[in-house]
């Protein structure tokens, strides 16, 4: 660890963007999440509620999605945007509206994306723009094409439209200087999106890394996959772009591995997810004239063994080819206190109708709930600065 680590404790830098009434907002919404029960019952009631046509949007906008969104429409979430740049910490606008099932919700989460590239153009406070590949292209086309299927007339004419909405963003990112961020999927439709990251890799980061791909190491070939991918970019002579996450799908890939019959591609345990993740960072960081990292984390020790690494290399807090991430709304206690400490972060703030944005919200919940610790740290930090705040009157 680094001579001086990062004080992840300091819970007055942590919650110093909240006022008293958010902090007991935040207080509340974690203590429903950190009980199984209650907060199976609450996600329960929010999805039949919102079935069913009741009033209930008022009180989930001003509690759970106040909390982890920054706003209905990009310019709603100008007052995040504004808040996390005060305290050092940039944003990735996140257009997490899920569902386009067609053409022209494909199309029209196109232009969204290409709205938050125009939003950051010039922008310090928001570095970078994201898509998911599934707001762009249909599930069952991606498999299709991982398959390796021969596609019929109609589904080559969508995946030539799917091609070209990735390079109409990816250009548009290049022609504004915006870093995009391409998020990963299901383990069984990942090989096309891998494919057209590198594609735009090679158009686009001849000159510094425009297009990132994203790299979930909870897979047992993702470090494999991530070395191959590099000394691609090597070979190449492009500048390559990571995004290393643990992984946001495990219990799935889990359960369609044992209903198909194949091998678990997930990790056996969170200990080698960890080490497979943390060997990635330190991967990262040795080809740092050749890759740009961001390290999308909610573990303090991947934060910190970072921090550690650069220290190690005596790379500057500030440099550009490294920045850590999360998302709005968690782990306040790693970005704010690394963004005291000079290091470039960023958080996930996502966006988007409160309605649409609500299979995000119920995987927050889940997350929240399921991952040993995560809320009950949450909440430990929270009330530690409830009561710190109480005091200091």
């Amino acid at each position: 660890m680094a001579s001086d680590p990062i004080p992840f404790d300091n819970t007055e830098v942590a919650f110093s963007y909240k006022s008293n009434s958010e902090l007991k907002k935040a207080n509340l919404i974690f203590s429903i999440v950190n009980n199984p029960t209650t907060s199976s019952i609450a996600t329960s009631l929010a999805k039949a509620s919102l079935a069913l046509h009741l009033p209930i949007k008022g009180i989930i906008r001003a509690t759970v999605f106040q909390h982890f969104c920054g706003g209905e429409t990009i310019d709603q979430s100008d007052k995040t945007v504004a808040t996390l740049h005060k305290f050092g910490v940039g944003t990735i606008l996140d257009y997490s509206v899920e569902g386009a099932k067609n053409e022209e919700g494909f199309e029209k989460t196109a232009q969204e994306i290409m709205s938050t590239i125009e939003k950051a153009k010039n922008n310090p406070a928001i570095p970078f723009s994201v898509f998911k590949p599934t707001g762009l292209a249909a599930f069952d086309l991606l498999e299709k094409v991982h398959a390796g299927e021969k596609l019929s007339p109609e589904d080559q004419a969508a995946w030539n439209r799917v091609h070209e909405r990735v390079d109409k963003i990816c250009k548009k990112a290049f022609d504004n200087n915006v870093p995009v961020l391409i998020d990963a999927e299901d383990s069984w439709i990942q090989k096309p999106i891998d494919d057209l990251a590198y594609e735009m890799m090679r158009k686009y980061n001849g000159s510094r890394a425009i297009v990132y791909n994203t790299f979930q190491m909870y897979h047992k070939v993702m470090l494999s996959n991530l070395t191959h991918a590099i000394a691609e970019a090597e070979k190449g002579n492009y500048f390559f772009g990571a995004k290393l996450v643990r992984g946001a799908y495990m219990e799935k890939e889990g359960e369609r591995a044992a209903k198909l019959g194949y091998e678990n591609p997930i990790h056996p345990s969170k200990a080698a997810t960890d080490e497979a993740f943390n060997k990635g960072l330190a991967l990262c960081v040795e080809k740092r004239s050749r890759v740009s990292l961001v390290c999308g984390s909610h573990n303090e020790y991947s934060n910190q063994y970072l921090a550690t690494l650069m220290e190690s290399q005596n790379i500057a807090h500030s440099d550009q080819h490294m920045w850590f991430a999360q998302l709005l709304g968690m782990s306040d206690n790693i970005s704010f206190n690394v963004a005291k400490a000079g290091y470039n972060v960023v958080k996930y703030v996502p966006y988007g109708p409160v309605e649409a944005v609500m299979p995000y919200l119920l995987r927050r919940a889940a997350e929240n709930t399921s991952v040993a610790g995560q809320s009950s740290r949450e909440l430990t930090l929270i009330r530690k600065e409830l009561k710190r705040r109480k005091s200091a009157k």
